[in-house]
């Protein structure tokens, strides 16, 4: 059994749900100051909205949507040691709107990253969790190589163009590098030498191709990298079997954030779920509450459908159809509420499901 390199998964990834004001609010309880910040209004439609500490606050850009970078003087207006400050924009703190907001911890601002041909601007890394966050300009040049900081193999890669409207391009360890997923669309993959230049990323580099998703001449690019860390984060993939007692899929943690894509069947969306969204109708470990990063769509779910299983260990599709077509393929990215056994030597604790 692999023990964990985190034992409190929280001080580095936490999922926090609030209430809109209408005004100028602090979200408290975070517990830890955030680094990027994923945020979307459950009760109605609108965008999801994502601001990092490298582009700076009020500065966002849309998973659901290709535009370009945009500036929101009512929208996340502080990053603080506990959480973060919003502003009176509907989508970040409507009057009575209800939020959920996904927090990941890097290091700041950063520096500039010199490994690759191409140096970044600045590279906010958290070696610990595996995940960094780094901006670059492009400079059409297929073969060009952009540091990341991880010190581990990113296992998923999105990159998205801050200057014009570009789709959100996707790399994940299950597609391989001569394809890209969209992470604003329903599509499934789409292959091309334009993305990765059909080259793996390393533990110091990412290689991208000439495609202007991620590498125009003179674009500005913000990338997001992300690795597999033992006992906290993993990212992977299933076959579906169209079974309502369908897939489970093994983490080493029990898991606070799951997002799911078909990627060899067009028309279906990204599922994303989280630990602090289930309904309280008592059902152990049943997350019934789904949001989708490709579409402006309020949250969709209910009492009487069951998607999957957060378990202590991983977890399980409880759905025929959607995130589980029958012959589909399904990557995922997971992060975890608490290692399935936390602490090194015979003092590990194994963690328990709901």
């Amino acid at each position: 059994m692999a023990y964990s390199t985190i034992p409190k998964p929280s001080v580095h990834f936490n999922t926090k749900l609030y209430t809109g004001n209408g005004g100028t609010q602090s979200i408290t309880g975070v517990g830890f100051q955030s680094d990027f910040t994923w945020i979307k209004r459950r009760d109605t439609t609108n965008n999801h909205r994502v601001t990092d500490a490298i582009r700076g606050v009020t500065k966002e850009i849309y998973p659901d949507d290709t535009s370009a970078q945009d500036t929101r003087t009512g929208g996340l207006t502080a990053f603080g040691a506990d959480g973060f400050t919003v502003g009176d924009s509907a989508g970040y703190n409507a009057n009575s709107g209800t939020y959920a907001s996904w927090n990941w911890k890097a290091n700041g601002q950063g520096s500039s990253n010199t490994d690759g041909s191409i140096n970044t601007t600045y590279t906010s890394v958290n070696t610990t969790a595996g995940f960094s966050i780094s901006t670059y300009t492009g400079n059409n040049t297929s073969g060009a190589t952009v540091g990341h900081g991880l010190g581990a193999v990113p296992k998923m890669i999105i990159v998205k163009r801050l200057d014009s409207a570009d789709a959100w391009c996707t790399y994940h360890v299950n597609i391989g590098n001569t394809r890209r997923a969209k992470l604003n669309t329903t599509d499934n993959y789409s292959t091309g030498s334009g993305y990765w230049n059909n080259t793996s990323p390393t533990s110091t580099v990412f290689t991208i191709g000439n495609s202007s998703e991620v590498n125009g001449s003179g674009g500005n690019y913000v990338a997001y990298c992300f690795a597999d860390v033992a006992g906290f984060a993993k990212f992977g993939g299933y076959t579906g079997d169209n079974n309502a007692n369908g897939n489970f899929c093994y983490l080493g943690f029990k898991p606070a954030f799951v997002i799911l894509k078909n990627w060899t069947s067009s028309g279906f969306s990204w599922e994303l779920f989280d630990n602090k969204r289930n309904t309280t109708d008592g059902v152990a470990n049943v997350i019934q509450k789904r949001l989708y990063p490709d579409s402006n769509a309020a949250e969709g779910g209910s009492s009487s459908t069951n998607y999957i299983d957060f378990l202590s260990n991983g977890f399980k599709i409880r759905r025929a159809g959607d995130s589980n077509e029958n012959n589909s393929n399904y990557i995922f990215m997971a992060f975890a509420e608490e290692p399935l056994v936390a602490n090194s030597g015979t003092s590990g604790v194994p963690a328990t499901a709901k």
